[in-house]
This record gives structure tokens, sequence and C-alpha cells, in this order.
């Protein structure tokens, strides 16, 4: 990703912040400079940072050369002392006056004896972090970000944050490299600090790279708030490499005979919503949140599925939501659902993944990638060998970057495919020879 100086990219948006020098931030009332750039492309950006680092210089040079203006007058030659009088007061208050209005805001640090900070430890900041993140993000993504910040913090819970250093970068990703997938499935590991879970972890595996990476980005993430929140100059892991490479795990096909196995059950939990994933290529968490409002009729097109944010469910992206025609295999499942609120009421992601684990285990269905998410995948596939553009099930699916074979992104140059093309694609799915709804 390119980089900026004294910029950096947060929620798609570039935000510009740099420190004042000691001698200058009583005078400007501020430690550091921040501000957006108001834009996520990164020429804009460069170009919207040159200029905010040019009025920063100017501000700077201003505060300084005002400063020695007050003192000047301030001084007594033939007492050899800082004497205060009432003309030096004045310059102080029109130095100030002149600096607020350069920054567009007030201050009174100048008025007040300037009070170093004391130094939060690494505990103590990530106790903010992660209570900050826990309104910002859902449930299990904050608890990937907790057990991530929390390995960190277990390794330098007492150490003040401005002590952290690159070669400490370098012990936590070598420790967090010898770490067990099994952790936080036992319970003896729950209360583990990191190097403990380093001497549990000896010959019962290691965690995928991917894991890895994911860690060492959390702790990144959390190390580049400090940065912004004022604690850190710089982070100090950014010089680290992490240079182990991430093998691609896709997710597996289900073939048509191992679909006629899963269907074939006719598992009192799994059934309906297996065959809604399969026949509009939803993920697990927008089944499992449809609610009976969110089924809408479009005359001789039929029912269509609107996928869309409610009480139940977030979506994973803005371009999750869209309108999916209802198959027509699903249509005869409906008199069976809710007729208001929730089409399934006893269901979320965690118990949809556990029971599609469990039909595996029960099947014998042994083949590595094979989840519940391998619906979606189906879902796709059968759209490709259909010829299906990629854009068109892109749009479907609600995939974020959907390109035509030109090029084209399509989220900015279309209004989208039509309901009458939604409709002729999914009509053209089919299931497995032998399966009924």
């Amino acid at each position: 990703m390119s980089t900026i100086k004294y910029a950096y990219l947060k929620d798609q948006t570039w935000l510009y912040r740099r420190n004042y020098p000691k001698d200058v931030a009583p005078l400007i009332g501020s430690r550091a400079l921040k501000q957006s750039l108001k834009t996520g492309d990164v020429r804009t950006a460069r170009t919207r940072a040159a200029e905010v680092n040019a009025r920063y210089e100017a501000t700077v040079a201003k505060a300084r050369t005002g400063a020695v203006e007050v003192l000047k007058r301030a001084a007594e030659s033939d007492a050899g002392a800082i004497r205060w009088d009432g003309d030096a007061r004045d310059a102080v208050a029109r130095l100030r006056a002149a600096l607020e209005a350069e920054r567009g805001g007030p201050s009174d640090l100048f008025a007040r004896p300037v009070k170093a900070k004391p130094v939060p430890t690494v505990a103590e900041l990530s106790r903010t972090y992660l209570n900050r993140r826990s309104d910002e993000l859902r449930h299990g993504g904050f608890k990937s970000v907790r057990y991530s910040v929390g390995l960190f913090t277990s390794k330098f819970s007492d150490r003040p944050i401005t002590s952290i250093t690159r070669d400490d970068g370098r012990t936590f990703l070598d420790l967090i490299e010898r770490l067990s997938p099994l952790i936080g499935k036992v319970q003896e590991t729950r209360r583990m600090e990191v190097e403990q879970l380093v001497a549990w972890s000896e010959r019962r595996g290691r965690i995928k790279v991917r894991t890895q990476k994911r860690i060492w980005s959390q702790v990144n993430h959390f190390l580049d708030w400090a940065v912004y929140d004022g604690h850190l100059e710089q982070n100090p892991f950014r010089t680290v490499k992490f240079d182990r490479k991430v093998k691609a795990a896709p997710y597996a096909v289900p073939t048509d005979a191992k679909v006629r196995k899963l269907l074939a059950i006719r598992d009192e939990m799994l059934h309906r919503p297996l065959l809604f994933c399969l026949l509009t290529g939803m993920r697990a968490g927008e089944a499992a949140g449809l609610l009976r409002s969110d089924l809408v009729w479009k005359g001789n097109l039929g029912t269509f599925i609107h996928v869309r944010p409610n009480a139940l469910r977030e979506l994973k992206t803005d371009a999750a939501e869209r309108l999916v025609p209802m198959h027509s295999a699903l249509e005869t499942l409906l008199p069976a659902l809710p007729k208001d609120g929730p089409l399934f009421p006893e269901l979320n992601v965690n118990r949809i993944t556990k029971r599609f684990a469990d039909l595996r285990k029960a099947l014998k269905i042994e083949r590595p990638g094979l989840v519940f998410h391998s619906t979606r995948k189906w879902f796709i596939t059968r759209c490709e060998r259909t010829g299906v553009p990629e854009h068109f099930t892109a749009s479907l699916v609600g995939h974020k970057s959907a390109r035509s074979e030109n090029g084209i992104t399509y989220g900015i140059y279309s209004a989208g495919i039509s309901d009458e093309q939604k409709r002729s694609i999914v009509d053209q799915i089919r299931l497995p020879e032998g399966v009924s709804p």
C-alpha cells in the first residue's frame, strides 16, 4: 500500500497527524496537528497532506518568531532578568490570538503550566482500546481483536507503552508462531499468559500462518491507534517484516452426491436454511437473520428476498444489501415457516456451522474445506457453469468488486442488472437429480 508521510489510512479515509515541537506545543495549545484529509484516494491525499504540511511549517515558524519578540520585550538589560510587564503580557495575548486564528479554535494551555501526562502501561492502554472497539465491532470480530491484543498484553502488561521497541515486535512474532490451534478450546488455557501458552502448545500443532498474520495485524492496529491517540510517536512494529507466506485455503465445492447426501437426511434444524443458501447464495448469517418482511412480491417476477440489515444481523459490506429472486423450490417451504418475524427463529451462525459439522461427521463426509459456507460456492459455481457473467453473479451474491470482462467496476459505472435478469439466472439453477425440497 502507498504511504504518505504524516498520514495514514483509517476506515478508507486518510488522516493527517504531526506532532508539534516541544518548544512550540505550549504556545499552540496542542501536542499535534490532527485532521482528516477527507479522501480515500492516495493521490488526492498526498496533495492535501502537502498543503497541510505547509500550513504546519508556517504555524510553527510564526509561533517561534512571536515567542522571540515577546521575550525581547520582556528582557531588562540593566537587571539581567526577565520582567513580565503589561506590554509583554499584551504581546503574549496577541501571539496566542494569532495562533488560535491560524488553528481555527481556542486554547487555554498557554495560561496554565503544561503538565506531562503519565505514560500508560500496555495493560492500561489496551483496556481503553478494547472498550472503544467493543462499541465498534460485532461480537465475533471483537472476540478476535480481544484475543490478539490479550496475547500482546499478557507479554508486556506492566511495560510503559513508550518502552515497546522493534525487538519486542520480533519477540512477539516468534511467540505467536509457536501457538497451538487448540488454545481457547481447552479450559485450562483460558487464563494463561502467552509464554505459558507457548509451553503448553509444544507437540500440539501450530496455528496457521493466516491466523498468525491476523494476530499480528490486530496488534499493529492497536499500536497505530496508540500513535493516533498521542501515546506514541510511531508504531515500533511497523518496521518488523511479517515474511511468512499465507497459503490460500479456498472453500471446497460440494459435489452433487454430497449435496444429495446432506439433503436426503432432512435434518430438522438445517434442511431449510441449507436449501435457502444453496439456491440463493446467501451467507449463513444472512439466512439466519431472514424476516418474513424481507420477502418482497414483484408481480409476475414472483417473490424476491431483500437481504438487508435488521435487528438480528448486520451485513458484511455495503454491497451485501441486495434483492435475490426466490427459487421456485423454496416457494414450497414458505407455508411451513413463521407468518411473521424471523423465518428461522431458533438459528444463528454459530448453531448453523456447528450443526453442519455434526452432520458431516455423522454422514462420514470427509473433504477438506467443506463447510456450511461451501453452499455459497456451490451456487456461484452453478451460475458460472450456466454461462452467467461474473459481474452478474456478483450482484446476486453481494460481492463488493464486481467487474466486467473489460475491467469495468460496475459498482461505479452501472446501475446493476435488472430484476428480470436476476430471475432468469436463478431459474436456471437446478438441484441435483433425485433431490426434492
